[in-house]
């Protein structure tokens, strides 16, 4: 405001005020309220030229209201001089870089604050996918099995009938024969020599456990329980199934 001093007074305090603080109202614009009498065109293109200097753009100028109003103003207007803390003058010294940069950026056409780049993510990796194989399972047969009939499979076998001589059962786990067995019976097939035979009435031309064999005369036994045919100190042994625990532990 300067209509209430000496225009060129007015006008060399404010180049002061401004000389301290150069980048502050960069970007602004003002608007001059001159007293009377008014400045002459020369007054006021100094004006403008060092509004301009600092990057101040002189939006109009303006009669200041007399009187009462002018007292008004003069009222408000603060006793002392403002004084900044050395934090304070930092603030307002980093705002004024602030919008310097800003109003720079604004007239080259770009975003007022600068956009972080941020790196595109990566593209996820593929992972093969493998289907597991099921566990292997029973293969549950019920009727009697003729010569010339053979059960083959990997898990366990499980047979409801007699199994006649001719046949042959192969499992890679246990074989199960509710029912008199008399053809060839092969436990474990794929090496496994924990497995076992079971039948009502064993009476197996051949018998197979892993890589064991037991036939004929080691197999043809009278009894009048079931059995069951295990591996034990590499042959393959026989016993009654009742009994299985007490041979086991020997």
């Amino acid at each position: 405001m300067l209509a209430d001093r000496e225009f060129d007074g007015a006008l060399s305090e404010l180049q002061a005020r401004l000389t301290e603080r150069p980048e502050f109202y960069r970007g602004t614009s003002a608007t001059a309220i001159v007293g009377d009498p008014s400045p002459s065109t020369a007054q006021l293109d100094a004006l403008r030229a060092l509004l301009e200097t600092h990057g101040i753009a002189l939006g109009g100028v303006e009669q200041a209201a007399a009187g009462e109003e002018l007292a008004r103003r003069r009222a408000l207007r603060p006793k002392g001089e403002l004084k900044l803390s050395e934090s304070a003058r930092s603030l307002v010294a980093d705002f004024a870089g602030a919008r310097s940069d800003i109003a720079q950026r604004r007239r080259s056409g770009q975003t007022s604050v600068r956009r972080a780049a941020v790196p595109a993510a990566p593209a996820p990796v593929a992972v093969p996918l493998h289907v597991a194989p099921p566990p292997p399972g029973t293969l549950y047969h019920v009727g009697t099995l003729r010569g010339g009939q053979a059960l083959h499979h990997v898990g366990n076998i499980v047979v409801v009938g007699d199994v006649n001589p001719g046949t042959e059962l192969v499992a890679s786990g246990d074989v199960v024969v509710f029912g008199r067995l008399l053809g060839v019976a092969h436990a474990g097939a794929q090496g496994d020599d924990r497995a076992r035979v079971y039948a009502l009435h064993l009476q197996a031309t051949q018998l197979r456990i892993a890589t064991t064999i037991a036939v004929d005369e080691e197999t043809r036994r009278d009894s009048s329980e079931p059995e069951v045919a295990f591996v034990r100190d590499g042959r393959i042994v026989i016993a009654p199934f009742s009994k299985i625990g007490e041979v086991r532990a020997e």
